[in-house]
């Protein structure tokens, strides 16, 4: 099959526009080397789901802490707070803690 037979296949006048030679260039070019390609972009939209995500967790977050805030503004609560989470006490005051056995991690004996 020679040059001539081939320049006579539809398939090969098709290939051999140059339309189509210069559309097929255009194409690869966007898709993997331009600075704004596809591959970047796809990229870029994975990055932007995941701050998405981050600021959802980060709002929800805030909007706790604005209700412990508020909680906290009261003397009473301020001071169960401190009790509970850091064992502070008045003066002349003794604090006992009462740890349950359900409550502590026992060593399993496996021998």
């Amino acid at each position: 099959m020679g040059f001539k037979e081939l320049k006579k296949k539809k398939w090969f006048k098709v290939l051999t526009n140059i339309y189509v030679l210069v559309l097929t260039v255009f194409v690869i070019w966007m898709v993997f080397f331009d600075t704004n390609s596809l591959l970047i972009h796809l990229e870029l939209k994975r990055e932007i789901n995941k701050l998405e995500k981050t600021q959802e967790f980060l709002k929800k977050e805030i909007a706790k802490d604005k209700e412990v805030i508020e909680k906290l503004s009261d003397e009473d609560e301020l001071e169960k707070f401190a009790r509970e989470e850091y064992y502070l006490k008045k003066k002349n005051e003794e604090i006992y803690l009462i740890e349950y056995e359900d409550s502590l991690k026992l060593k399993k004996k496996n021998e």
